[in-house]
């Protein structure tokens, strides 16, 4: 019979356990504290082919289990009453023995256990309650406007426009994180002059999945002098391990906690971009002047989601006299440009030493005016 008790919390000791297989984001994380290796090893396995469950480490010990809960934040811990020295803040506990007695009810009863079971007779009842302990991601109270930058044709100029939006918010006082959400060619941390080493990435937070909190977050972002933050592409090595949907969980977190989310997305119209623009509450499209930024431009715009456009917004880059006008934008896309940015030698000069060009030249005044365009959707 299960027996089940108020809630409560404990602690307890370990050793990590292999993690391959398995989506750990879906499943609970449980930390396992048994004496007995060889009942130990009967209820990890059994727990980790359950598909409800997924064993992170074992404990032997009080002090294992401790630093066990302490170093991976467990969603329960399952294990013997006995070896439960402490109450921490896990979430729940499912004390486990190999038979019932008055002595391991009262045991369990005071480590704050949350039900008995008995194994291995109460094994699959065991498995569906650790299961249960999964916790559901964090309700979110979204405030920032999320603002993604794309461009369809690289060299076009969208981390040009990215990183000089977020100097543009910040010089008006607000709070802005820039992400830099092109895993595989992130050139955000370059073009802003972001330490190479010893900083951290966008890959650091994708073991937190869904748990991943502002806190995280915050202790994640690199602050530029000019007073914006940045979220910087991962290391080549790290790339395969960020998807899409730790893109949008990231943003979703980053908009509880700032006024501005900008946005830097991969040329490629593929997950990740898709990701950004389905989250993002305006989309500037950046191209400049010349065929092949239109036909990149035009193609894109064929693969983007249904119902996007009335958030999407052009900003022409590097306008220049030629032949192809800034009049062609609406003849081709059906909508004036949010702004026209003109040519300027000045901006690669800076770009390579990792600088901004002159918030008081023709640039920077055309991206200031860009960013007033937009502030409507951020105040």
């Amino acid at each position: 019979m299960v027996l089940t008790f108020p809630r409560c919390v404990f602690c307890l000791p370990f050793s990590l356990t292999d993690q391959g297989g398995g989506d750990v984001d879906n499943v609970a994380r449980i930390v396992l504290a048994m004496e007995q290796h060889d009942v130990a090893e009967e209820v990890m396995h059994f727990l980790d082919r359950s598909g409800h469950v997924r064993v992170v480490a074992t404990a032997a010990d009080d002090r294992q289990l401790l630093d066990a809960v302490r170093q991976l934040d467990p969603d329960a811990v399952v294990g013997q009453p006995s070896i439960v020295a402490d109450v921490i803040g896990t979430r729940s506990f499912l004390a486990v023995d190999t038979r019932e007695s008055v002595g391991a009810l009262r045991a369990a009863i005071r480590a704050g256990a949350d039900a008995f079971f008995v194994w291995p007779t109460e094994r699959e009842a065991l498995s569906i309650a650790a299961g249960a302990t999964k916790a559901l991601p964090m309700a979110l109270d979204r405030r920032a406007t999320v603002i993604a930058v794309h461009a369809a044709r690289g060299g076009a100029g969208a981390t040009f426009v990215a990183t000089h939006l977020a100097r543009a918010f910040a010089r008006r006082g607000k709070a802005c994180v820039l992400i830099d959400a092109d895993p595989v060619y992130g050139e955000v941390g370059a073009a802003v002059g972001a330490p190479e080493e010893d900083v951290h990435t966008l890959a650091d937070l994708v073991p937190l999945g869904s748990e991943l909190t502002p806190n995280h977050l915050d202790d994640t972002l690199w602050t530029h002098p000019e007073g914006f933050r940045v979220l910087l592409a991962p290391q080549a090595i790290d790339s395969p391990s960020v998807e899409a949907s730790h893109v949008r969980r990231i943003v979703d977190v980053a908009s509880t906690a700032t006024d501005v989310v900008i946005l830097h997305l991969p040329h490629t119209m593929g997950a990740h971009t898709r990701a950004g623009i389905e989250t993002a509450d305006r989309i500037i499209e950046v191209l400049s002047l010349d065929v092949l930024s239109f036909r990149s431009t035009k193609r894109a715009l064929d693969l983007l989601p249904i119902g996007v456009e009335e958030r999407l917004a052009f900003v022409v880059n590097r306008a220049s006299r030629a032949e192809i006008t800034p009049r062609d934008v609406v003849r081709v896309f059906g909508r004036e440009p949010l702004a026209v940015i003109p040519s300027d030698r000045a901006v690669a000069r800076a770009q390579d030493h990792g600088r901004f060009v002159s918030a008081r030249g023709r640039t920077g005044r055309a991206l200031d005016r860009l960013v007033g365009r937009l502030e409507d959707t951020v105040s």
